[in-house]
């Protein structure tokens, strides 16, 4: 059993049998009263961010998270498959588990996996992928009522806005934490 001291960013804490990841931490030792830690936790699997102290030296439970290294596969119904990069074994994982990152995964696309006691709690992807643009209307020249982007379908299917000057067939770079343009990619 561990102790609020031994808190640390990127923590896990098993807490009313829910996962909480620790985003951030301040030890905090007022002039008047005992020690505490503040803590910024994110539920692990619904995302939900709270705040919450503990007295310095508090017993808390910690999990033991196993983050590895995995290759997407191929999507089964709407299960992703994955290999694991060190032993070959393959892994099925939920689409609620993917979320997201199931929006700009290609296959052969390398992402970080944790797992918590066999169950995999969700995918990190890359914080940015290549993508080629498969389909985009024209830029008109002039046309700056929507602040010169326009809509653009991605290889993977997702969405996202890119400048005017952009075509079909350009190869992008995408942010896969927001959804968003970086910029073009010249092979």
């Amino acid at each position: 059993m561990a102790t609020s001291n031994d808190i640390k960013n990127g923590t896990v804490l098993k807490i009313d049998g829910q996962l909480w990841s620790i985003i951030e931490f301040q030890h905090v030792k007022p002039g008047k009263g005992g020690a505490f830690v503040r803590t910024k936790m994110r539920n692990v699997l619904s995302g939900k961010v709270v705040d919450k102290t503990y007295n310095a030296g508090a017993k808390i439970e910690t999990a033991t998270v196993d983050r590895r290294d995995y290759q997407y596969l191929y999507q089964d119904g709407d299960d992703y498959v994955f290999m694991d990069m060190a032993d070959y074994d393959q892994l099925t994982v939920a689409a609620a588990t993917v979320g997201d990152a199931a929006k700009f995964m290609l296959e052969n696309q390398e992402v970080t996996i944790a797992i918590n006691e066999g169950t995999p709690l969700y995918v990190e992807m890359p914080a940015s992928v290549v993508l080629e643009i498969t389909y985009t209307e024209p830029g008109l020249q002039g046309d700056r009522s929507s602040a010169g982007t326009k809509p653009a379908t991605l290889e993977t299917g997702a969405e996202i806005q890119v400048p005017l000057f952009v075509e079909q067939g350009t190869r992008v770079k995408v942010d896969t934490r927001e959804g968003t343009y970086l910029g073009r990619v010249s092979e």
